[in-house]
């Protein structure tokens, strides 16, 4: 079996803080970093890259959620308490995101043998030790209730605080989980069993979308009992790549990254309008 250290893919790691860019960071800009990203290590051998950031009143959906046949009734929801809607160009379903959620990405360069599953677990591992301190079992598994459930939901004692999804473009890998952190997770949860209510509304659909339990998904801080906020995960973040023996490099984009950039932005703006014109 594989070591899922970061340490055992590279002893070096570029670092990207994209944590305070506050409330007008656009999370199509976190879609076309990531992608850039992706490509960039993929093919021109940059280094494995940490990015960690935040947005804003956001609520990201899948395509099959932007499908739903009421989906407009849903938007009109979500707008109503001051959400933002875009679609994701990664797989899952719609997840909150707020200025209490931190994410986290893992770009790599995409190996012969390195399965999704190796992906995912390479973030649990991460995740494990950052929290390593807390009298906690941190389990991953389906946390069946949650909103966007999956087979690598993480959760203590069967309250889901996180969800991790993975995007393969052009040979390299980017590992994404959002980490629910300050806040009320239930309240987040209720959020989009509304969204669903509305979007759906009773009527058959073609996905199985799921039917959100509240009570099923809680913050860190909630589940720790201690008041965390972003900057205290990211110094954990921070320390547990130090602990590894990593050298962590504040590198910004170079020009060639940043035209690339810019591109992959205009693509996904045009492809979030298009999915979202067409619900």
């Amino acid at each position: 079996m594989l070591n899922f250290d970061l340490s055992t893919l590279s002893k070096h790691w570029r670092f990207l803080d994209h944590s305070t860019f506050g409330p007008q960071f656009d999370a199509l800009q976190s879609f076309a970093y990531d992608d850039t990203l992706c490509q960039f290590i993929g093919q021109h051998e940059g280094l494995p890259t940490i990015r960690a950031w935040v947005h804003h009143q956001t609520v990201v959906l899948g395509i099959q959620d932007s499908r739903l046949p009421f989906i407009e009734s849903g938007r009109a929801f979500l707008g109503e308490h001051d959400y933002r809607v875009i679609v994701r160009n990664s797989g899952g379903l719609a997840v909150v995101l707020d200025e209490g959620v931190l994410n986290i990405s893992l770009v790599i360069k995409e190996e012969k043998g390195f399965s999704i599953d190796h992906g995912y677990n390479l973030m649990l591992t991460l995740i494990r030790k950052m929290f390593a301190s807390f009298p906690v079992d941190i389990q991953a598994f389906e946390v069946v209730g949650s909103y966007c459930p999956g087979s690598f939901d993480l959760s203590i004692n069967g309250q889901k605080f996180a969800g991790i999804s993975q995007r393969r473009i052009r040979g390299g890998i980017a590992v994404q989980i959002y980490l629910c952190v300050t806040g009320s997770g239930s309240e987040r949860a209720k959020l989009i069993r509304g969204f669903y209510d509305e979007a759906v509304q009773g009527s058959q659909t073609k996905f199985v979308y799921p039917t959100v339990q509240p009570h099923t998904m809680a913050s860190l801080s909630e589940l720790l009992g201690v008041t965390l906020s972003i900057q205290d995960v990211m110094l954990l973040l921070l320390k547990t790549s130090q602990k590894e023996g990593v050298q962590l490099t504040v590198q910004p984009f170079s020009n060639e990254e940043q035209a690339l950039y810019s591109d992959n932005y205009v693509r996904i703006v045009a492809r979030n309008d298009k999915a979202l014109s067409l619900s």
